[in-house]
Protein backbone atom coordinates (compact mmCIF):
# COMPACT_ATOMS: atom_id res chain seq x y z
CA UNK A 1 0.00 0.00 0.00
CA UNK A 2 1.37 3.44 -0.89
CA UNK A 3 2.19 6.02 1.76
CA UNK A 4 -0.41 8.34 0.21
CA UNK A 5 -3.17 5.83 0.97
CA UNK A 6 -2.17 5.83 4.63
CA UNK A 7 -2.59 9.57 5.02
CA UNK A 8 -5.69 10.94 6.75
CA UNK A 9 -8.72 11.50 4.56
CA UNK A 10 -10.99 14.52 4.57
CA UNK A 11 -14.70 14.44 5.32
CA UNK A 12 -16.06 16.17 2.22
CA UNK A 13 -19.36 17.17 3.82
CA UNK A 14 -19.57 20.89 4.45
CA UNK A 15 -20.86 21.21 8.00
CA UNK A 16 -23.90 23.25 8.89
CA UNK A 17 -21.59 25.41 10.98
CA UNK A 18 -19.40 26.15 7.94
CA UNK A 19 -22.47 27.05 5.89
CA UNK A 20 -23.68 29.46 8.59
CA UNK A 21 -20.24 31.02 8.89
CA UNK A 22 -19.96 31.42 5.11
CA UNK A 23 -23.32 33.18 4.96
CA UNK A 24 -22.40 35.46 7.88
CA UNK A 25 -19.11 36.43 6.23
CA UNK A 26 -20.76 37.00 2.83
CA UNK A 27 -23.46 39.20 4.36
CA UNK A 28 -20.87 41.23 6.25
CA UNK A 29 -18.61 41.67 3.22
CA UNK A 30 -21.47 42.71 0.92
CA UNK A 31 -22.57 45.35 3.42
CA UNK A 32 -19.29 46.58 4.92
CA UNK A 33 -16.51 45.76 2.44
CA UNK A 34 -17.66 45.65 -1.20
CA UNK A 35 -19.00 49.26 -1.32
CA UNK A 36 -15.61 50.63 -0.20
CA UNK A 37 -13.00 48.22 -1.55
CA UNK A 38 -11.85 50.29 -4.54
CA UNK A 39 -11.65 53.47 -2.47
CA UNK A 40 -9.51 51.65 0.09
CA UNK A 41 -7.39 50.11 -2.66
CA UNK A 42 -6.75 53.34 -4.55
CA UNK A 43 -5.84 55.36 -1.46
CA UNK A 44 -4.19 52.52 0.49
CA UNK A 45 -6.62 53.07 3.35
CA UNK A 46 -6.32 50.55 6.17
CA UNK A 47 -9.90 50.31 7.54
CA UNK A 48 -9.33 49.46 11.20
CA UNK A 49 -13.06 49.80 11.96
CA UNK A 50 -13.77 46.80 9.71
CA UNK A 51 -11.53 44.58 11.84
CA UNK A 52 -13.19 45.81 15.03
CA UNK A 53 -16.54 44.77 13.53
CA UNK A 54 -15.11 41.41 12.48
CA UNK A 55 -13.90 41.01 16.07
CA UNK A 56 -17.45 41.50 17.32
CA UNK A 57 -18.51 38.63 15.04
CA UNK A 58 -15.78 36.37 16.50
CA UNK A 59 -13.79 36.31 13.26
CA UNK A 60 -10.58 37.77 14.68
CA UNK A 61 -10.25 34.89 17.12
CA UNK A 62 -11.50 31.98 15.04
CA UNK A 63 -9.04 29.43 16.45
CA UNK A 64 -8.72 30.92 19.95
CA UNK A 65 -10.51 28.78 22.58
CA UNK A 66 -13.68 30.14 24.15
CA UNK A 67 -11.98 30.35 27.54
CA UNK A 68 -9.85 33.20 26.13
CA UNK A 69 -12.79 34.92 24.44
CA UNK A 70 -12.34 33.31 21.03
CA UNK A 71 -14.73 31.42 18.77
CA UNK A 72 -13.07 28.08 19.55
CA UNK A 73 -13.48 26.78 16.00
CA UNK A 74 -11.28 24.51 13.89
CA UNK A 75 -9.30 24.90 10.68
CA UNK A 76 -12.14 23.98 8.30
CA UNK A 77 -14.14 26.92 9.65
CA UNK A 78 -11.04 29.09 9.53
CA UNK A 79 -10.47 28.27 5.85
CA UNK A 80 -14.12 29.16 5.22
CA UNK A 81 -13.73 32.56 6.93
CA UNK A 82 -10.57 33.58 5.07
CA UNK A 83 -11.68 32.32 1.66
CA UNK A 84 -15.11 33.97 1.87
CA UNK A 85 -13.58 37.34 2.84
CA UNK A 86 -10.96 37.08 0.08
CA UNK A 87 -13.70 36.24 -2.43
CA UNK A 88 -14.65 39.92 -2.04
CA UNK A 89 -11.38 41.58 -0.96
CA UNK A 90 -7.95 39.98 -0.69
CA UNK A 91 -6.61 42.82 1.46
CA UNK A 92 -9.12 42.29 4.24
CA UNK A 93 -8.61 38.52 4.00
CA UNK A 94 -4.85 38.93 4.29
CA UNK A 95 -5.07 41.08 7.41
CA UNK A 96 -7.55 38.73 9.10
CA UNK A 97 -5.24 35.81 8.28
CA UNK A 98 -2.10 37.52 9.61
CA UNK A 99 -3.85 38.51 12.85
CA UNK A 100 -5.36 35.06 13.45
CA UNK A 101 -2.71 32.59 12.37
CA UNK A 102 0.55 34.46 12.92
CA UNK A 103 0.25 36.74 15.95
CA UNK A 104 -2.61 35.12 17.87
CA UNK A 105 -1.61 31.68 16.62
CA UNK A 106 1.96 32.04 17.88
CA UNK A 107 0.85 33.15 21.36
CA UNK A 108 -1.82 30.42 21.50
CA UNK A 109 0.66 27.70 20.52
CA UNK A 110 3.76 28.75 22.44
CA UNK A 111 2.63 31.22 25.12
CA UNK A 112 2.45 30.31 28.80
CA UNK A 113 -0.81 30.62 30.70
CA UNK A 114 -0.13 34.19 31.87
CA UNK A 115 0.73 35.32 28.32
CA UNK A 116 -2.35 33.67 26.84
CA UNK A 117 -4.60 35.15 29.52
CA UNK A 118 -3.20 38.66 28.95
CA UNK A 119 -3.16 38.82 25.14
CA UNK A 120 -5.58 36.34 23.60
CA UNK A 121 -8.83 37.94 24.89
CA UNK A 122 -7.76 41.32 23.46
CA UNK A 123 -6.76 39.73 20.13
CA UNK A 124 -9.89 37.57 19.91
CA UNK A 125 -12.18 40.61 20.06
CA UNK A 126 -9.87 42.85 17.96
CA UNK A 127 -9.60 45.24 20.89
CA UNK A 128 -5.94 44.80 19.97
CA UNK A 129 -4.72 44.18 16.44
CA UNK A 130 -1.86 41.72 16.08
CA UNK A 131 1.36 41.73 14.02
CA UNK A 132 4.13 39.17 13.49
CA UNK A 133 7.70 40.20 12.69
CA UNK A 134 10.16 37.74 11.17
CA UNK A 135 11.37 39.14 7.82
CA UNK A 136 14.21 41.66 7.54
CA UNK A 137 15.51 43.77 4.63
CA UNK A 138 18.35 41.34 3.91
CA UNK A 139 16.95 38.12 5.37
CA UNK A 140 13.78 36.75 3.85
CA UNK A 141 14.09 32.97 3.64
CA UNK A 142 17.59 33.24 5.17
CA UNK A 143 16.18 33.75 8.67
CA UNK A 144 19.22 32.28 10.42
CA UNK A 145 21.25 35.36 9.48
CA UNK A 146 19.07 38.00 11.13
CA UNK A 147 20.46 41.42 11.94
CA UNK A 148 17.70 42.28 14.44
CA UNK A 149 19.31 41.29 17.74
CA UNK A 150 18.05 40.85 21.30
CA UNK A 151 20.63 41.05 24.12
CA UNK A 152 19.86 39.93 27.67
CA UNK A 153 20.25 42.60 30.32
CA UNK A 154 19.22 41.42 33.79
CA UNK A 155 15.50 40.65 33.76
CA UNK A 156 15.06 42.32 30.38
CA UNK A 157 16.00 41.84 26.75
CA UNK A 158 17.04 44.81 24.62
CA UNK A 159 16.07 44.58 20.95
CA UNK A 160 17.75 46.55 18.14
CA UNK A 161 17.21 46.26 14.41
CA UNK A 162 14.64 46.53 11.63
CA UNK A 163 11.93 44.23 10.34
CA UNK A 164 10.19 44.69 6.98
CA UNK A 165 7.03 43.60 5.13
CA UNK A 166 5.20 43.52 8.46
CA UNK A 167 1.41 43.36 8.21
CA UNK A 168 0.00 45.87 10.73
CA UNK A 169 3.52 47.13 11.45
CA UNK A 170 2.16 50.60 12.23
CA UNK A 171 -1.36 49.93 13.53
CA UNK A 172 -0.79 46.67 15.41
CA UNK A 173 -1.18 46.95 19.19
CA UNK A 174 0.97 43.90 19.92
CA UNK A 175 3.43 41.94 17.85
CA UNK A 176 5.39 38.74 18.11
CA UNK A 177 8.99 39.44 17.14
CA UNK A 178 11.62 36.84 16.31
CA UNK A 179 15.08 38.28 17.03
CA UNK A 180 18.55 36.77 16.92
CA UNK A 181 19.91 35.91 20.37
CA UNK A 182 22.91 33.81 19.26
CA UNK A 183 25.68 33.96 16.68
CA UNK A 184 24.72 34.32 13.00
CA UNK A 185 23.90 30.98 11.36
CA UNK A 186 24.46 29.09 14.61
CA UNK A 187 21.91 26.52 15.70
CA UNK A 188 18.94 27.74 17.78
CA UNK A 189 20.04 31.36 17.49
CA UNK A 190 16.62 33.09 17.53
CA UNK A 191 14.08 33.83 20.25
CA UNK A 192 10.46 35.00 20.07
CA UNK A 193 9.16 37.93 22.15
CA UNK A 194 5.81 39.64 22.64
CA UNK A 195 6.21 43.40 22.21
CA UNK A 196 3.46 45.92 22.90
CA UNK A 197 3.01 49.03 20.77
CA UNK A 198 3.60 51.26 23.82
CA UNK A 199 7.20 50.00 24.21
CA UNK A 200 9.66 52.90 24.13
CA UNK A 201 11.92 52.82 21.06
CA UNK A 202 9.42 50.91 18.89
CA UNK A 203 8.32 52.74 15.74
CA UNK A 204 6.99 52.12 12.26
CA UNK A 205 9.15 52.96 9.26
CA UNK A 206 8.24 53.14 5.59
CA UNK A 207 4.76 52.06 4.53
CA UNK A 208 5.07 49.96 1.36
CA UNK A 209 3.34 51.19 -1.81
CA UNK A 210 2.22 47.83 -3.17
CA UNK A 211 0.94 46.42 -6.45
CA UNK A 212 -1.95 44.69 -4.72
CA UNK A 213 -3.34 43.99 -1.24
CA UNK A 214 -3.23 47.77 -0.86
CA UNK A 215 -5.79 48.03 1.94
CA UNK A 216 -3.73 45.70 4.13
CA UNK A 217 -1.10 47.76 5.94
CA UNK A 218 2.51 46.70 5.33
CA UNK A 219 5.38 48.63 6.93
CA UNK A 220 8.88 48.48 8.30
CA UNK A 221 9.20 48.15 12.08
CA UNK A 222 12.18 49.73 13.82
CA UNK A 223 13.53 48.62 17.21
CA UNK A 224 15.76 51.19 18.92
CA UNK A 225 16.83 49.82 22.31
CA UNK A 226 13.37 48.37 22.90
CA UNK A 227 13.27 46.83 26.37
CA UNK A 228 11.20 43.68 26.79
CA UNK A 229 10.62 41.88 30.09
CA UNK A 230 11.79 38.28 30.37
CA UNK A 231 8.12 37.52 31.08
CA UNK A 232 7.36 38.38 27.46
CA UNK A 233 9.70 35.78 26.01
CA UNK A 234 7.74 33.02 24.26
CA UNK A 235 9.05 29.63 25.34
CA UNK A 236 12.79 29.38 25.94
CA UNK A 237 15.73 31.31 24.49
CA UNK A 238 16.84 29.81 21.19
CA UNK A 239 13.45 28.34 20.25
CA UNK A 240 12.30 31.21 18.04
CA UNK A 241 13.13 29.75 14.64
CA UNK A 242 11.56 26.36 15.38
CA UNK A 243 8.46 28.12 16.72
CA UNK A 244 8.28 30.32 13.61
CA UNK A 245 8.43 27.31 11.29
CA UNK A 246 5.56 25.63 13.13
CA UNK A 247 3.54 28.85 13.06
CA UNK A 248 4.18 29.14 9.32
CA UNK A 249 2.76 25.66 8.78
CA UNK A 250 -0.58 26.99 9.97
CA UNK A 251 0.00 30.30 8.23
CA UNK A 252 0.43 28.54 4.90
CA UNK A 253 -3.04 27.04 5.27
CA UNK A 254 -4.20 30.66 5.70
CA UNK A 255 -2.51 31.74 2.46
CA UNK A 256 -3.96 28.73 0.65
CA UNK A 257 -7.41 29.81 1.88
CA UNK A 258 -6.69 33.40 0.85
CA UNK A 259 -5.62 32.22 -2.61
CA UNK A 260 -8.70 30.05 -2.87
CA UNK A 261 -10.97 32.99 -2.10
CA UNK A 262 -9.30 35.26 -4.64
CA UNK A 263 -9.56 32.53 -7.28
CA UNK A 264 -13.25 32.02 -6.51
CA UNK A 265 -13.92 35.75 -6.66
CA UNK A 266 -12.23 36.06 -10.05
CA UNK A 267 -14.08 32.97 -11.32
CA UNK A 268 -17.46 34.25 -10.09
CA UNK A 269 -16.90 37.52 -11.95
CA UNK A 270 -15.79 35.74 -15.13
CA UNK A 271 -18.83 33.42 -15.19
CA UNK A 272 -21.25 36.31 -14.60
CA UNK A 273 -19.67 38.44 -17.31
CA UNK A 274 -19.48 35.59 -19.82
CA UNK A 275 -23.25 35.09 -19.52
CA UNK A 276 -23.98 38.81 -19.92
CA UNK A 277 -21.49 39.83 -22.63
CA UNK A 278 -22.97 39.43 -26.13
CA UNK A 279 -20.98 38.90 -29.29
CA UNK A 280 -22.41 37.66 -32.60
CA UNK A 281 -25.90 37.79 -31.02
CA UNK A 282 -25.16 35.37 -28.20
CA UNK A 283 -23.42 35.27 -24.79
CA UNK A 284 -19.67 34.70 -25.05
CA UNK A 285 -20.15 31.77 -22.61
CA UNK A 286 -21.52 29.86 -25.59
CA UNK A 287 -18.14 29.94 -27.32
CA UNK A 288 -15.80 27.04 -26.67
CA UNK A 289 -12.81 29.36 -26.21
CA UNK A 290 -14.52 30.88 -23.15
CA UNK A 291 -16.35 27.82 -21.81
CA UNK A 292 -13.15 25.75 -21.82
CA UNK A 293 -11.38 28.49 -19.84
CA UNK A 294 -14.15 28.35 -17.24
CA UNK A 295 -13.91 24.53 -17.12
CA UNK A 296 -10.17 24.72 -16.42
CA UNK A 297 -10.69 27.40 -13.80
CA UNK A 298 -13.28 25.51 -11.74
CA UNK A 299 -11.26 22.28 -11.93
CA UNK A 300 -8.19 24.06 -10.54
CA UNK A 301 -10.28 25.75 -7.83
CA UNK A 302 -11.70 22.41 -6.71
CA UNK A 303 -8.23 20.83 -6.61
CA UNK A 304 -6.89 23.73 -4.52
CA UNK A 305 -9.88 23.50 -2.19
CA UNK A 306 -9.30 19.78 -1.60
CA UNK A 307 -5.60 20.31 -0.85
CA UNK A 308 -6.42 23.16 1.53
CA UNK A 309 -9.07 21.23 3.45
CA UNK A 310 -6.80 18.16 3.59
CA UNK A 311 -4.17 20.28 5.35
CA UNK A 312 -6.90 21.78 7.58
CA UNK A 313 -8.15 18.31 8.47
CA UNK A 314 -4.66 17.16 9.44
CA UNK A 315 -4.12 20.33 11.49
CA UNK A 316 -7.37 19.69 13.36
CA UNK A 317 -6.18 16.16 14.14
CA UNK A 318 -2.90 17.47 15.53
CA UNK A 319 -0.89 15.78 12.78
CA UNK A 320 2.28 17.21 11.27
CA UNK A 321 1.24 19.37 8.32
CA UNK A 322 4.53 20.75 6.98
CA UNK A 323 4.31 19.00 3.59
CA UNK A 324 0.56 19.30 3.14
CA UNK A 325 0.40 22.96 4.14
CA UNK A 326 3.22 23.71 1.71
CA UNK A 327 1.48 21.80 -1.09
CA UNK A 328 -1.81 23.59 -0.45
CA UNK A 329 -0.15 27.00 -0.30
CA UNK A 330 1.98 26.37 -3.39
CA UNK A 331 -0.79 25.04 -5.59
CA UNK A 332 -3.57 27.38 -4.45
CA UNK A 333 -1.42 30.51 -4.80
CA UNK A 334 -0.20 29.58 -8.27
CA UNK A 335 -3.68 28.77 -9.55
CA UNK A 336 -5.05 32.01 -8.03
CA UNK A 337 -2.66 33.93 -10.29
CA UNK A 338 -3.61 31.78 -13.32
CA UNK A 339 -7.34 32.09 -12.70
CA UNK A 340 -7.19 35.85 -12.13
CA UNK A 341 -5.20 36.14 -15.36
CA UNK A 342 -7.79 34.10 -17.26
CA UNK A 343 -10.62 36.14 -15.73
CA UNK A 344 -9.05 39.33 -17.11
CA UNK A 345 -8.84 37.58 -20.49
CA UNK A 346 -12.53 36.67 -20.37
CA UNK A 347 -13.39 40.32 -19.76
CA UNK A 348 -11.10 41.44 -22.58
CA UNK A 349 -10.37 45.18 -22.57
CA UNK A 350 -12.87 45.76 -19.76
CA UNK A 351 -10.88 43.41 -17.56
CA UNK A 352 -7.96 45.80 -17.74
CA UNK A 353 -9.99 48.66 -16.23
CA UNK A 354 -10.83 49.45 -12.63
CA UNK A 355 -14.55 49.59 -13.48
CA UNK A 356 -14.66 45.79 -13.22
CA UNK A 357 -13.46 43.60 -10.33
CA UNK A 358 -11.01 41.24 -12.01
CA UNK A 359 -8.06 43.62 -12.32
CA UNK A 360 -7.97 43.85 -8.52
CA UNK A 361 -8.08 40.08 -8.10
CA UNK A 362 -5.24 39.94 -10.64
CA UNK A 363 -3.10 42.34 -8.60
CA UNK A 364 -3.97 40.85 -5.22
CA UNK A 365 -3.31 37.24 -6.26
CA UNK A 366 0.41 37.68 -6.89
CA UNK A 367 1.29 38.25 -3.25
CA UNK A 368 0.01 34.77 -2.41
CA UNK A 369 2.93 33.24 -4.35
CA UNK A 370 5.40 35.32 -2.31
CA UNK A 371 4.14 35.84 1.26
CA UNK A 372 4.89 33.27 4.01
CA UNK A 373 7.44 31.60 1.78
CA UNK A 374 7.69 31.92 -2.00
CA UNK A 375 6.52 29.16 -4.34
CA UNK A 376 10.17 28.18 -4.71
CA UNK A 377 10.51 27.79 -0.93
CA UNK A 378 7.32 25.68 -0.85
CA UNK A 379 8.83 23.35 -3.45
CA UNK A 380 11.98 23.14 -1.34
CA UNK A 381 9.91 22.24 1.74
CA UNK A 382 7.87 19.64 -0.17
CA UNK A 383 10.99 18.09 -1.73
CA UNK A 384 12.74 17.84 1.64
CA UNK A 385 9.68 16.15 3.16
CA UNK A 386 9.30 13.52 0.42
CA UNK A 387 13.04 12.80 0.24
CA UNK A 388 13.54 12.28 3.98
Amino acid sequence: MSSVALESTVNFDISENQQMIAKMVRDFCEKSVRPHLMEWDEAQIFPIEVFKSLGELGLMGVLIPEEYGGAGLGYHEYVTVISEIARVCGSIGLSVAAHNSLCAGHILTFGNEAQKARYLPKLATAEWLGAWALTEPNTGSDAGNMKCVAVKNGDEWIINGTKCWITHGKSGDVMVVIARTGEPRSKNNCTAFIVERSAQGLSAGKKENKLGMRASETTEVIFDNVRVSKDNMLGNAGEGFLQAMKVLDGGRISIAALSLGIAKGAFDAAVKYSKERQQFDQPIANFQGISFKLADMITQINAAELLTHQAADMKNRGERVTKHAAMAKYYASEIAVKIANEAVQVFGGYGYTKDFPVEKFYRDAKLCTIGEGTSEIQKLVIAREILK
